[in-house]
């Protein structure tokens, strides 16, 4: 990045924080603090450990450094300052979830756009959130776009902030389904036997919510649309399933056939075959329903996590805190761009050209000197795809 082109960005960074009002985070005293600054060549070093004592009112810090990065820590400490870790005083912290559309499932690096990636990512949120609320009961929570590729979500439920990184590990794998065995999902009823004496035992799906609810509509889903078809597309579908041959697939559709009511009720050991056709399907649940958590972060009980609403060094677009409600609706490429660097054109030089979706509009922009909307260059140039150029008559 040119020397010019840095000198801009820091400059109108300065212009956006001259007008941003910031919210820290709670007990924002108790906290580490860091951030980027905007150096020449490759060193990206964060400045850490510093406190609200080191850097003073925050939204003057912002406008005084203009940070390329800047961040707060998830833990809370007697002494965030100190220069270690182990002279902090750990007390606790909150339980932090990253997304990141980099390393999602189902996203293709080089292909998707970023709009797309961005899509992505959140229905992954929306799984991870129906874990952490339905799940967990967690009410306590900031769920907030990062301004770069995804979305963090900050749980503050007093009940799980003193867990220290082995049990924030248990709750990583849950929500990963890592470690999910069918016979978990499993209960055993006793059931009053039909002219018997001794009563008999009935292993049935939990249905009441967690993995076996996912497991349970997704599987009674998949029985109906199975149903639905010809007996030949439904047996070529059923063998589709490792280990589940043609004699196996022939008594499982026989099996759901004649059991669809005991099904729905959650009795998938009705038949030998159904059993072992909801055990294979349990890996296709978790595959689907899993939320793909960057999972050192929610393990991380010191982690530092972006301030919303800051800017992203990496994208010029701020990080932002979306209400729960206004989730389906919220929109980061349009959104998360900063008012201040909407509504005039610069002129920069386009190293890599493409397609630019911001705004609400869709860009496309080529190699070489152009002018464009501001927004647009601030976006290129933070992503390293232009330089900035002299204004006519500068």
């Amino acid at each position: 990045m040119e020397e010019r082109t840095r000198a801009y960005l820091r400059g109108r960074f300065r212009d956006y924080y001259r007008r941003a009002q910031i919210t820290p985070p709670p007990a924002p005293e108790s906290r580490e603090w860091g951030y980027i600054p905007w150096t020449s060549g490759p060193d990206t070093r964060m400045i850490r450990h510093r406190s609200v004592l080191d850097i003073g009112d925050i939204e003057t810090f912002l406008e005084r450094e203009r940070p390329r990065h800047v961040y707060y820590s998830a833990g809370l400490y007697e002494d965030p300052g100190a220069n270690s870790m182990d002279e902090k005083g750990w007390q606790r912290s909150d339980l932090v979830f990253d997304l990141d559309a980099d390393h999602l499932p189902g996203v293709t690096l080089g292909e998707d756009s970023y709009a797309e990636m961005l899509a992505t990512c959140k229905d992954a949120l929306r799984r991870l959130l129906d874990f952490l609320e339905d799940d967990f009961g967690f009410e306590d929570m900031e769920i907030v776009f990062s301004g770069g590729r995804g979305y963090h979500v900050h749980v503050r439920d007093e009940r799980i902030r003193h867990l220290e990184r082995e049990h924030r590990r248990e709750i990583v794998d849950y929500v990963r389904g890592i470690g999910l065995e069918f016979d978990h999902l499993i209960e055993t009823e006793t059931v009053a036997g039909m002219g018997r004496e001794t009563p008999t035992e009935r292993r049935i799906l939990r249905t009441s919510g967690g993995w076996g609810e996912r497991l349970h509509d997704r599987f009674v889903s998949f029985l109906d649309d199975l149903l639905a078809m010809d007996e030949e597309a439904a047996l070529e579908r059923l063998q589709s399933f490792d280990g589940i041959g043609e004699g196996k697939a022939t008594a499982a559709l026989n099996a759901a056939t004649n059991n669809r009511a005991a099904i729905e009720a959650g009795n998938v050991t009705v038949h030998t075959a159904i059993a072992q056709l909801a055990q294979r399907f349990a890996e296709r649940t978790v595959e689907a329903e899993n939320a793909p958590i960057d999972e050192p972060v929610t393990t991380d009980t010191n982690r530092l996590i972006r301030l919303p609403g800051s800017l992203h060094g990496g994208s010029s677009l701020a990080v932002r805190r979306i209400d729960r409600a206004d989730l389906t609706d919220f929109d980061p490429l349009v959104d998360a761009v900063p008012e201040t660097f909407t509504g005039h054109e610069i002129r920069v030089t386009v190293d890599r050209g493409g397609p630019v979706e911001l705004g609400g509009d869709t860009f496309t922009v080529t190699e070489g000197e152009q002018s464009v909307p501001e927004h647009v260059a601030m976006f290129l140039m933070a992503r390293g795809r232009a330089e900035k150029e002299k204004e006519t008559g500068a």
